[in-house]
């Protein structure tokens, strides 16, 4: 008689963090190969992060890569209150703020969605169709585009990078009054724009 083995479940988020702490630990011995696991493991992330905010994918490549250096330069000194991913988002953040870096519309929707990271969707009663729901992501991240800088970074690390207040009050160094100023603007703004293409669940305090 055959046994069925229960099927595994699905890493949690504790399970991401510890394995992190392994990498650091074994990065700290002097494993290089350890490091180079946990680009891997946020690389594509940090990437569609920073192309969110830039507008460039050049130049979210070269905070991306310059950011993974410094880290590695700086683990030591990584406090380990916050998870490695917020910690190394702030680092890339910093960089690109150092540079001055503005966002700029110069890449497409398709370039967007391929640096992956989950799309902020408007939910509907009615099934739609895939030319129907590509409109509506143009129109959302065209929205998106035209708010200030410091409501478009707030907005991308709540809606597309699900970090927590806390956390983005840490990745952007303000208050966390300020972050939840600024989401409400930011939602605010892009409700006048798209009306009823915004879910009003995602408005929804946490």
């Amino acid at each position: 008689m055959s046994r069925t083995d229960p099927p595994s479940a699905a890493p949690t988020a504790s399970d991401d963090r510890a394995i992190d702490d392994r990498l650091i630990d074994r990065t700290l011995a002097g494993d290089s190969a350890a490091f180079g696991e946990l680009v891997r493991r946020h690389q594509d992330r940090l990437r569609g992060a920073l192309l969110r905010v830039t507008g460039s994918a050049e130049e979210a490549e070269d905070a991306a890569q310059e950011a993974f250096i410094q880290a590695y330069l700086k683990l030591s000194t990584f406090q380990r209150s916050a998870k490695f991913y917020t910690w190394l988002y702030r680092v890339a953040f910093n960089l690109a703020i150092s540079k001055n870096r503005k966002w700029r519309p110069r890449v497409s929707l398709t370039t967007v969605q391929d640096a992956g990271g989950p799309e902020p969707t408007a939910t509907t009663d009615s099934p739609e169709t895939p030319l129907h729901e590509t409109e509506r992501s143009e129109q959302l991240h065209a929205a998106i585009a035209e708010l200030a800088d410091d409501h478009r970074e707030v907005l991308v690390l709540r809606e597309f990078e699900d970090m927590d207040y806390q956390q983005i009050a840490e990745v952007l160094g303000v208050p966390v009054g300020t972050v939840r100023s600024r989401l409400f603007r930011a939602r605010a703004q892009l409700r006048d724009r798209l009306g009823p293409l915004i879910d009003d669940d995602s408005t929804a305090s946490e």
